[in-house]
């Protein structure tokens, strides 16, 4: 009897476990899930701020740079701190490709090698076997920042990923840019860093690039993969461009140590201006940032061109200037980012 009420335990425990093992692993699964939405779930959270602080646009990147037609410093806040650029590293790559003298009406397919260089950062709509025109390679790297379009522009005019790297950072010295550096060439390294100031160096050569600049200036285009249904790309830096603000030419950038980056070329009351802004928590506060600014250059009209003015007292790790005295708030509906609230793991999109 006691041997037969031992068994009867036992097949009782086995059950037990077979019936409650799946529970546990949906349970596992579901915790898992929600930790990936708690994790990003800061970048979807917005809050209004003031638009100035100061008498200053009230900048939310860690660093930026807004410069006028002349060169002349509008705005400064750590122009010259080093910090990643994510995919804003793609103007080096295609002016790099553009050097060596890409066939722009070449076709090109996307093979396992650019999966394998583009892994880890955000999907792609250039598939597998898909072939492509180099042109539409460049739109969709500008553009839509697809980090599979670099890898197979490099392989067209006969670079190995290492290869277009290298040509990246001898595009940088020829430019004398001497804070920029690339590890590998679509971004997604956190290694590739430069400046808000050098960001914009880099903006001004692909926008007066007679092939690169059309193609940055664009906020739509299409690409007909051969025997696919077209491909329609809307630039990535479109949300800068509001009721004051003409843009003229831009790239973002995004991974999770260089968080939400923005360098555009814009025309504000009749005149350029480049502007940079790296390290924003929110992945709209980099367009909040360009209107801020904005509206700050169109309320202060005969200040905006002139030299700097010292810089206030500011923080250790922080240098900010402004070319104007202080001037009442003028409240902005543009939303940014609440603080996040953990650190978040490694991922990487444009």
């Amino acid at each position: 009897m006691g041997m037969a009420r031992i068994h009867r335990w036992a097949s009782i425990v086995v059950v037990l476990i077979a019936v409650g093992a799946p529970a546990q692993a949906a349970a596992k699964k579901q915790a898992k899930r929600h930790a990936l939405t708690t994790r990003h779930k800061h970048v979807m959270l917005e809050r209004h701020v003031a638009a100035t602080r100061g008498g200053q646009p009230n900048v939310q990147a860690l660093a930026a740079v807004v410069l006028d037609e002349g060169g002349r410093p509008v705005y400064a806040k750590n122009p010259d701190k080093e910090r990643p650029i994510a995919s804003i590293s793609k103007l080096a790559a295609t002016l790099a490709v553009v050097d060596k003298g890409l066939e722009l009406e070449g076709l090109s397919t996307i093979n396992k090698s650019d999966i394998e260089v583009a892994k880890g950062g955000a999907r792609s709509r250039l598939l597998e076997g898909m072939t492509l025109s180099n042109r539409d390679l460049l739109h969709a790297a500008l553009m839509g920042s697809d980090n599979r379009a670099i890898p197979a522009l490099g392989r067209a005019v006969k670079m190995t990923p290492p290869q277009l790297t290298a040509a990246m950072n001898a595009k940088a010295r020829q430019l004398g840019l001497k804070n920029t550096r690339f590890h590998e060439p679509t971004g997604l390294s956190t290694a590739n860093v430069s400046t808000p100031r050098e960001t914009i160096a880099m903006l001004k050569q692909v926008i007066a690039h007679p092939v690169l600049g059309p193609i940055t200036r664009r906020a739509e285009y299409e690409a007909h993969p051969v025997g696919k249904p077209p491909i329609k790309y809307i630039n990535t830096d479109h949300q800068a461009a509001r009721g004051n603000v003409q843009v003229l030419g831009g790239k973002t950038g995004y991974n999770d140590d260089a968080r939400y980056c923005l360098v555009v070329a814009t025309k504000i009351d009749g005149r350029s201006y480049y502007m940079s802004f790296l390290g924003n928590e929110g992945k709209l506060t980099r367009f909040g940032d360009v209107a801020r600014v904005a509206d700050w250059i169109v309320s202060h009209p005969a200040k905006a061109g002139t030299a700097p003015a010292p810089a206030k007292a500011q923080p250790a790790a922080e240098e900010t200037v402004a070319t104007a005295p202080a001037a009442p708030p003028v409240p902005l509906p543009v939303g940014v980012a609440a603080p996040p609230p953990e650190t978040p793991t490694a991922s990487a999109t444009p």
